[in-house]
């Protein structure tokens, strides 16, 4: 069994000594930063180094292991000796997952100290470090994070323990078929170790971030307790209000100005209309997210009614003749947005086992939602009228989502079970110092809680001395934030940044989405079918481009430059759509926007994936969390591009399109020069 000592983890106690006498030795005089930088510089290179040779000698240790096995594997096989063999594989396999952990908890322990460095000093040593250290042929820090020594010990052991399968009579090999049917539970848990070190991923995992639903962080484990807790109609009821939620968000989008037009406002009021939902939404978020932490069903009820409502009143404006009751229809729509609650059951309900593959079907929801609610539209070509009720393309929306609604929550009220208690699933499980949790591991593959120990015995040696691998620890890491501003004080320049792209991304495509009616019929003269169409397109190429992102490219670069390219490809798809001296063309609508919304997408689940990774942990939990900051990140940006099409309706028609691009190419072009600016934090 692999036993380290405390000596080869990172001295985190030595460095904020060291950070202490540094600002004492600032006060005294400014021209001391030199001297600084390459004074930590050198600590750290050493805290590396000793990393690092701990990390290749064991590595050679667990190596020289699975050759003696070698020796003895053909003459255990031949005696049938099976069991023995892969308990001896499978003891290797357990030193090899307590080596993951070790490296693990001390690349959190890196970043947690470059960020205390940078916080304390006010300018960018990470930048300097990261850049100065991360490609360099000889770097020791891509050791640590980009190891490469593990993968050939991994694929030994897996190699031989499906040979052991193939004894029994299944014939596979790893090279003939990588995906065994019945993987050793050693070897997915080792698996599962490297991925989070090395960022590798696939579709499911890839996707699952895009939700930005925190998982733990150096356990599989699931607890009694919220296997009690998890209740799988539950948990479709839920997937089922995101699903309906975005139908209903976008169903009306390709008939949003005709009905504008039909209550005598101007086609571009249809901005209003689509933008007062998220203006609504704004508001919700915070109030469902405070819900939550009492109760599940109440909020999701509550939910089901105002939308019941505000379809209702959609539907009834235009036998009503009033735009104002179409505006409270749709603002009752907002206040019905219950994606807060439906993120915060799959992070307190759903096993850590299976949250990625919630968090998957919660982006999956609504990106069907997305695509089916154009589609729905283009369906709903007909009029008639049934007790003076008038039904046409523009009301039958309302009319089909108040049914839906009412449908959803008779269902809701039967099926769903409320969990018994509502404490957060971080209180279940003991937690160290860290706040990270400890324990075994699924499958039976059990670890000693490594940072526990190092805590205690460093504290051993000297109590008074502060000691806190976590940069909020003395700020109450463990307890969620209590107020939008205690929040905001936790977004470091990084946070901030991805917060900014992803307001980006999201008025780059509401202002796509919103006014794709509008301009498609000034310079196209498209009918309401040929519109819906062509956004149950763009909905629909969510998943064929996560799938390509999550399998191949994310593992293929560092998820920085793909978020760096994605902005690029943004900008390049903005840039096309304007309208200029040539033309306006189909095929030019049609590829800019395409490229527009592809690479959106791309930079939507690259952008959340390292928020999870560079946002405070105190942001993980509680009503004002991570998920709740990018919501309200990307609803503002929404309610402000539908603003910006309304207002420059008043320009007219034929400078529509190029006023509205240009506040989308100007945040672009911001964005892009702020992730130079923490691009390398971003390591």
């Amino acid at each position: 069994m692999v036993s380290i000592s405390t000596s080869y983890y990172i001295n985190y106690k030595l460095m904020k000594k060291k950070v202490k006498q540094y600002l004492r030795q600032l006060e005294l005089s400014e021209e001391n930063r030199d001297h600084i930088l390459k004074d930590f510089s050198r600590i750290l290179d050493k805290q590396i180094e000793k990393i690092v040779l701990f990390l290749l000698e064991q590595q050679g240790q667990l190596a020289k292991r699975l050759s003696n096995l070698e020796e003895e594997h053909d003459s255990l096989i031949q005696q049938n000796d099976n069991s023995e063999l892969q308990e001896a594989y499978r003891n290797v396999g357990q030193d090899l997952l307590r080596l993951l952990f070790f490296v693990e908890l001390n690349a959190i322990g890196l970043r947690k100290i470059l960020k205390k460095f940078d916080k304390r000093f006010g300018y960018k040593f990470t930048n300097y470090y990261v850049k100065t250290r991360a490609n360099h042929p000889y770097s020791q820090l891509r050791q640590v994070f980009k190891h490469v020594g593990i993968s050939a010990v991994v694929g030994t052991l897996s190699r031989h323990l499906a040979d052991l399968q193939d004894h029994q009579g299944r014939f596979l090999s790893i090279y003939d078929q990588p995906a065994l049917p019945l993987p050793d539970p050693i070897i997915e848990s080792i698996n599962s170790a490297v991925n989070r070190l090395t960022n590798s991923t696939d579709f499911l995992h890839y996707l699952g971030k895009h939700a930005l639903i925190p998982e733990d962080e150096l356990t599989s484990q699931s607890s009694d307790e919220l296997e009690e807790r998890y209740h799988f109609m539950s948990l479709l009821l839920n997937l089922a209000n995101t699903f309906l939620y975005m139908v209903n968000t976008y169903i009306i989008v390709p008939t949003a100005d005709s009905y504008s037009l039909s209550l005598g406002a101007a086609a571009t009021v249809c901005g209003a209309v689509i933008g007062s939902m998220a203006v609504a939404q704004v508001f919700s978020s915070v109030y469902f997210s405070a819900w939550s932490n009492k109760s599940y069903l109440k909020p999701l009820i509550f939910s089901s009614i105002v939308l019941f409502v505000g379809n209702t009143l959609y539907a009834l404006a235009y036998d009503l003749n009033s735009i104002y009751v179409l505006l409270i229809g749709r603002i009752f729509c907002g206040l019905g947005s219950a994606r807060a609650v439906n993120r915060r059951y799959i992070s307190d309900c759903v096993p850590p086992k299976m949250r990625m593959k919630a968090s998957a079907g919660f982006v999956s929801a609504s990106a069907l939602g997305m695509a089916c609610g154009p589609a729905l539209a283009s369906l709903l070509q007909t009029k008639f009228i049934i007790f003076k009720f008038t039904f046409n393309q523009d009301t039958l929306p309302g009319w089909i989502m108040a049914l839906a609604w009412l449908v959803y929550l008779f269902w809701l009220s039967i099926l769903f079970r409320e969990p018994s208690h509502f404490e957060k699933v971080n209180s279940m499980q003991p937690e160290n110092n860290n706040g990270l949790q400890t324990g075994s591991l699924e499958n039976g593959v059990t670890t000693q809680p490594l940072l526990s120990s190092l805590l205690e015995k460093q504290e051993d040696e000297d109590e008074d001395e502060e000691f806190d691998i976590s940069e909020e620890a003395s700020e109450e890491s463990h307890k969620p934030v209590t107020s939008i501003v205690s929040a905001y004080k936790l977004l470091t320049p990084s946070v901030k940044v991805q917060l900014l792209i992803y307001f980006m991304l999201k008025y780059a495509m509401e202002v796509l989405l919103a006014e794709s009616s509008i301009i498609t019929s000034y310079y196209f003269i498209w009918s309401t079918s040929n519109v819906a169409i062509f956004l149950a397109f763009l909905g629909l190429m969510v998943l064929p481009v996560n799938v390509i992102i999550g399998n191949y490219l994310s593992n293929m670069f560092e998820e920085r430059q793909v978020l760096l390219a994605s902005e690029v490809m943004v900008f390049v798809g903005i840039a096309l759509s304007f309208h200029t001296i040539i033309p306006y063309s189909v095929p030019q609508y049609v590829c800019s926007a395409l490229l527009t919304f592809v690479a959106a997408e791309v930079l939507e689940g690259v952008n959340l994936s390292l928020l999870s990774r560079v946002m405070s942990p105190r942001l993980s939990k509680g009503t004002y969390n991570g998920g709740l900051l990018s919501t309200e990140a990307g609803t503002l940006a929404r309610v402000i591009a539908d603003g910006t099409i309304t207002v420059a309706g008043y320009w007219g028609m034929s400078t529509l399109l190029n006023v509205t691009l240009l506040p989308s190419l100007f945040i672009c072009i911001c964005s892009i020069v702020a992730t130079f600016f923490t691009y390398n934090s971003l390591y």
